[in-house]
């Protein structure tokens, strides 16, 4: 059973991003506002969930939260300043854009930085544990999904609307074939030869 709140904070946001190990697109994060009453039986860990649970939870989680939102950082600025750098980055903008504004931070995972004076705790495996850190799971990954479709469209051959850009053998042959599109992200090892030397 998720618990609802880790502190007695009034307004305690969970925050928690999707994408990191994508091989194209950005990383997406959400920041999510419970109220003290929310109650679902299917929340639970994104990863966990079917596509068709996250997209049921999605209109739920927006309806009922007292604030959310979420936020891309693109793959240019991943190259530029690393997938961590990004995911966090991502997490403080989506924190910025709440009001009211949490008065306390709880995260999936175990790194973070600061977010202005507020306090934060990291939480493994938080989106299995607390319901605000699934609600953000949820957000980020459907949110992130749906830009991935998008962007299907304009570069069906990669079939990012079946993958969304992770590393799956059919992209990676993609990317043999046609080469790197201007969404991949060109600090990761897009292939697994890319690093080995020729002679």
């Amino acid at each position: 059973m998720l618990k609802i709140k880790k502190t007695e904070y009034a307004y305690e946001c969970g925050t928690d991003e999707a994408g990191r190990g994508c091989l194209a697109g950005p990383v997406t994060a959400a920041a999510v506002i419970l109220p003290d009453t929310f109650k679902n039986a299917i929340l639970n860990d994104s990863k966990q969930l079917s596509e068709l649970k996250r997209d049921v939870l999605k209109p739920i989680i927006e309806n009922e939260a007292v604030t959310f939102a979420f936020s891309h950082v693109f793959q240019e600025e991943i190259d530029e300043i690393n997938i961590l750098n990004a995911s966090i980055l991502a997490m403080h903008q989506a924190i910025e854009k709440l009001n009211p504004k949490p008065g306390f931070i709880i995260v999936d995972g175990n790194r973070f930085k600061p977010y202005l004076k507020i306090p934060h705790e990291t939480i493994i495996k938080g989106d299995s544990k607390f319901l605000s850190i699934a609600a953000a799971s949820i957000l980020a990954k459907t949110s992130r999904d749906a830009y991935m479709n998008r962007i299907h469209e304009e570069f069906p051959m990669y079939n990012w609307k079946q993958n969304k850009g992770y590393p799956t053998k059919e992209h990676r042959e993609a990317i043999r074939t046609y080469g790197i599109t201007k969404y991949h992200r060109k600090s990761f090892r897009l292939l697994p030869e890319q690093l080995k030397l020729k002679f």
